[in-house]
């Protein structure tokens, strides 16, 4: 334990995961960042995407929602709206989101007041496929 890291993640809902990790990675708003024990303090945004983390030398991946993280020398504190292990990812049913998505985007000006949120959920679902492939 003494060359691992705390790591906690939390949603609004539960503590999601509590335990001693190798390493983590994280979405940060800024770009991906690995975070191992002896991290300089940081406190980041994270943008949806991949979280991943190493126990046992087996990396395990998540799919993350928006949130922030806040990183000591010993601990890793993840707060995100939502965290999805890949393994439980269902790709038929990202895939049908997907192309509902491209679908409203083919048909939406970039000045439509929702164009935004539909670009989001297509980039969600992307990610989420990316994700649920590496499970």
């Amino acid at each position: 334990m003494a060359d691992e890291l705390m790591l906690e993640i939390v949603t609004p809902e539960k503590l999601a995961f509590s335990d001693v990790v190798g390493e983590v990675t994280l979405s940060g708003s800024e770009g991906e960042f690995g975070v191992l024990i002896g991290h300089a303090p940081l406190l980041s945004s994270i943008k949806f995407g991949e979280l991943n983390y190493t126990k046992d030398n087996k990396k395990k991946y998540y799919f993350a929602g928006e949130g922030y993280a806040e990183i000591t020398n010993l601990k890793a504190t993840v707060l995100v709206e939502s965290i999805e292990a890949a393994d439980s990812i269902i790709i038929e049913v990202v895939q049908k989101e997907k192309e509902s998505a491209e679908a409203q985007m083919a048909g939406i000006n970039k000045d439509d007041p929702g164009y935004e949120r539909i670009k989001a959920v297509l980039g969600m679902a992307e990610a989420k496929i990316k994700i649920a492939e590496k499970a």
